[in-house]
């Protein structure tokens, strides 16, 4: 039988680029992190494939997700993204951006890297599972329903279990790639 990827990435070639390239891959980088946390939230509701489309306005718009700048942002701020439709133009999610930036600041300052919080979930590696079929990937997990209250507690917004557990996926703290994709072994390595 071939080794075929994952097939949530299709045929699209975006999808199966973030799909060769990145989903999965262990990220250690507070900035990318910090980027992957917002985007996830931004995504509630959506396709995946909508926020990767809109990803490099994303990273324009909040300043290569660089969480100081975002911190500082204003009221004037949130309206001047508000009317920018290369993005998801949710006030919700904008605000929740920028607070997610400030509580993301206070983690550093705490733990001395987002990276060292956040890592902590999954004691430092990657929970490397061995799934047959897309159905038997779960939403959440106790482990991502554990780091959203804790997210929460620290002020985070958008932060629920599904997102925490899309986010584990994203930076690698998980190998969801299906054992029957080729990304699922060289990842486990």
């Amino acid at each position: 039988m071939a080794r075929q990827r994952c097939p949530w990435a299709g045929p699209d070639p975006d999808y199966i680029r973030y799909h060769d390239t990145e989903w999965g891959v262990p990220l250690h980088d507070d900035q990318q992190l910090f980027e992957f946390l917002i985007l996830e939230g931004s995504q509630a509701g959506l396709s995946w494939l909508t926020i990767l489309r809109k990803r490099p306005a994303y990273r324009l718009l909040f300043e290569q997700f660089d969480p100081d700048r975002v911190a500082r942002y204003t009221e004037s701020d949130v309206a001047r993204l508000m009317g920018d439709a290369r993005i998801v133009r949710n006030r919700l999610k904008i605000n929740a951006a920028v607070t997610n930036a400030r509580a993301f600041l206070a983690v550093r300052e705490a733990f001395g890297s987002f990276d060292a919080y956040v890592w902590a979930f999954v004691a430092g590696r990657p929970t490397i599972n061995r799934w047959r079929h897309m159905d038997q990937v779960p939403a959440e997990t106790p482990t991502s329903a554990a780091m959203s209250r804790d997210l929460k507690q620290r002020g985070f917004r958008f932060v629920g279990p599904t997102i925490c557990y899309a986010f584990m996926q994203a930076v690698g703290m998980v190998n969801d790639h299906l054992v029957t994709c080729p990304r699922h072994a060289e990842l486990a390595r």
